[in-house]
């Protein structure tokens, strides 16, 4: 029996967060049916299918949903945002009010460190589509 080829170097949340501090974007994306996964895993969610290809994501995405988490002294949002690629991931709005994003507002994404790196996303020229 063959050693499994998943489980050679890194693992996806490794190569992610890796990428992340290089500055890049990545998502996995399936040779097999072509869907696009977030969170990183080592098969596609889709056909289960193990052969799964990293590419770099274009940060453009839409707010699927959100919420406004209200604290004593910081008010901000959380948002399940449909990235152009097809994944959906959970991340924040930054750059307006909480109370300002929208289902529909068209947002891109930037890599922050806090204190290590992140994806949020700040609202496009675009605005609401």
């Amino acid at each position: 029996m063959s050693p499994d080829p998943r489980f050679d170097g890194p693992g996806p949340e490794e190569v992610w967060l890796t990428a992340l501090k290089e500055g890049r974007f990545l998502l996995q994306h399936c040779r097999t049916c072509h869907a696009c996964r977030f969170p990183p895993a080592l098969v596609c969610g889709a056909c289960g299918s193990s052969e799964i290809e990293w590419k770099e994501a274009s940060g453009r995405g839409t707010i699927y949903s959100t919420t406004t988490v209200r604290e004593r002294d910081n008010n901000y949002n959380v948002s399940l945002v449909d990235l152009a690629e097809g994944a959906r991931m959970m991340s924040r709005v930054d750059g307006v009010s909480p109370d300002e994003v929208r289902i529909g507002m068209e947002v891109q994404a930037r890599i922050v460190a806090e204190p290590e790196p992140i994806v949020l996303f700040a609202p496009s020229a675009g605005g609401a589509s």
